[in-house]
């Protein structure tokens, strides 16, 4: 009987061995840390570029136009619920007898996270004209009949070309999908209002200091884009 109890136990230590060893030696695979969602909504740096289509709308007078370009966005995602971008855009604005030009605008837009695929953002910062030849007729009092600069009470006759720059702001609502862990594409839609203290140069100079004169207009816009583009991260 002593015998097999010996036999036994060396088979059960043998066994107990063989089992340890597989175990070792069995690969291990290990588990996800974190999902997509979970680590684009980690802080960090964003990079994104888009192209947008929309409509610059001109108020009590200004002229209007389509506009047509890209937009970049450059930020830090600050947490779970909050980031922080600033917004370029550069856009073509054109319409037969309305605007004819480049309409650019930076903002620094305050952007909440809603859901992991909802954002809104509310922006300000500036927003500029320029234009070259743009068929417009031209209104008076013409520049060749100024002995000094002039400023337009409003914008009913607009300048038949506008160089300038002010105020701008946004709204805008974005719709986001990841499609990696590095990648994710973009929908949004912007709503914007611009302010523009327009200059036109008249190729004259005052008599008494030889300083140019020009004509001012002040121009107000409003109007929408819609925008598609990819965001890195």
């Amino acid at each position: 009987m002593a015998v097999l109890r010996a036999v036994a136990i060396t088979a059960l230590l043998a066994v107990s061995a063989h089992v340890a060893r597989a175990d070792d030696e069995a690969p291990k695979v290990s588990l996800a840390t974190e999902t997509l969602a979970q680590g684009w909504a980690r802080s960090g740096f964003r990079l994104g570029l888009g192209l947008l289509y929309g409509e610059l709308h001109g108020l009590r007078g200004a002229p209007s136009g389509r506009l047509l370009g890209a937009q970049l966005h450059v930020g830090l995602r600050l947490d779970a619920r909050w980031s922080l971008y600033a917004s370029f855009e550069y856009a073509s604005a054109s319409r037969a007898g309305g605007l004819s030009g480049l309409r650019f605008a930076g903002t620094l837009d305050p952007t909440w996270h809603v859901t992991p695929n909802l954002a809104l953002a509310a922006g300000l910062g500036f927003g500029g004209i320029v234009e070259g030849r743009t068929g417009r007729a031209d209104v008076s009092p013409l520049g060749s009949t100024l002995d000094t600069s002039y400023t337009f009470p409003g914008s009913t006759h607009p300048l038949p070309s506008c160089n300038g720059v002010g105020i701008a702001a946004l709204a805008r609502a974005t719709y986001a999908h990841v499609l990696g862990p590095r990648a994710s594409t973009m929908v949004e839609l912007e709503i914007i209002g611009q302010d523009t203290s327009c200059v036109q140069d008249t190729g004259h100079l005052e008599p008494d200091t030889a300083r140019p004169i020009v004509r001012r207009q002040a121009w107000s816009h409003a109007g929408a884009s819609l925008l598609w583009g990819v965001t890195w991260r």
